[in-house]
């Protein structure tokens, strides 16, 4: 039986979407075609179908994903970003929570092609983060991008070395504490 295009070009996203959530939850070394495509519900022979390896989706299902969280850190002061990121909600929710943090490990082994993808996506959030980041008249042009540059670096790694922590280790809290802390403090220095 022929599906439509637009079934197909459904079908497609799904598999993306799909694929992004797994990847970020088991990385991407730590999931095949064949698991990706039972996790969207559909069998492995129709992946080649939609892609032509394992790299293209892996490149699409993180610029989705990315685009995503960038979605969401759109509304948002800096303050507020970093309140909701470095957080244990954030940290506890892998499948669902920031690409980068999840995958920037992952993507550091992989093609020139996914990296670009990343750096694509940190870029975005960059300049998200500094068109909302509250510079003074007297300050340098580059002030803002240093400075959000310096935040995101040190909140994507709050989240990473606390995961590297057991669930309910107290250290895994700490660090969390501690660098939203320091962020929120390193802010209001500004002010």
């Amino acid at each position: 039986m022929r599906v439509s295009k637009a079934k197909a070009q459904a079908n497609r996203e799904h598999i993306v979407e799909t694929a992004s959530v797994v990847f970020r939850e088991r990385g991407f070394d730590g999931v095949g075609v064949a698991d990706l495509m039972a996790a969207a519900g559909f069998t492995h022979g129709g992946f080649y179908k939609h892609f032509g390896s394992k790299a293209d989706l892996m490149a699409e299902a993180s610029a989705n994903s990315l685009a995503r969280s960038l979605a969401g850190a759109e509304t948002l002061s800096v303050k507020d970003f970093i309140d909701m990121y470095v957080s244990r909600a954030h940290r506890d929710s892998r499948a669902t929570g920031c690409t980068m943090a999840a995958l920037c490990g992952d993507a550091a082994r992989q093609s020139d092609d996914l990296k670009s993808t990343f750096a694509e996506g940190i870029e975005q959030m960059l300049q998200t983060l500094g068109g909302n980041y509250p510079i003074g008249p007297d300050a340098e042009p580059d002030e803002a991008r240093v400075k959000m540059i310096d935040l995101l670096a040190r909140a994507v790694g709050a989240i990473v070395l606390s995961r590297a922590c057991p669930d309910d280790s107290a250290l895994a809290d700490e660090i969390l504490g501690v660098c939203r802390g320091e962020i929120i403090e390193s802010l209001s220095a500004k002010a």
